[in-house]
This record gives structure tokens, C-alpha cells and sequence, in this order.
């Protein structure tokens, strides 16, 4: 079994309001950095996967990701595997 390195990127929806992104943003603002809009704010998981080959970590973390690290309601996610 090998091992990899995973990264599990997880922001909010399109569509849904990002009450952090939005608090953040409007900080940045009052900081004169009115040049930065659209702000976001998400939580990346890393981990490690033991796995026989990287296609096979994929969906090992996929599994994990759409059973328990993401609410997928509401968040989306995106996997890499190093």
C-alpha cells in the first residue's frame, strides 16, 4: 500500500450567503483594500490516505468527503491528492 497526501477543499455553495466571506470582506474594505470583492470563506481538511494507487485514494477521500467532511446541502468540495 502506498501512501498520499489529501486535500479536501470546502467552500459554500454558489447562491449561499458566505456570512464570514462577507464580514471579512467588508473589513478588508474598511482597511482601504476596496479593490478585493466576492470573498469567500471555506476550510481545507488534509489528511493521509493509504491507498494501492492514487485513483483509488480519490475515492477513497470522495466517499469520506460526501459522507462526513462535507454537507453537501450547502457546501461543495474539491479533492487533491498528492
Amino acid at each position: 500500500m502506498n501512501k498520499y497526501s489529501a486535500d479536501v477543499n470546502i467552500s459554500l455553495k454558489e447562491g449561499i450567503l458566505d456570512v464570514q466571506g462577507k464580514a471579512v470582506e467588508n473589513s478588508l474594505h474598511e482597511l482601504d483594500f476596496k479593490q478585493l470583492s466576492n470573498i469567500r470563506v471555506g476550510k481545507i481538511i488534509t489528511f493521509n490516505v493509504e491507498a494501492n494507487s492514487k485513483e483509488e485514494a480519490k475515492t477513497i477521500v470522495n466517499n469520506a468527503s460526501k459522507m462526513l467532511l462535507a454537507n453537501s446541502i450547502t457546501e461543495d468540495y474539491s479533492i487533491f491528492i498528492k
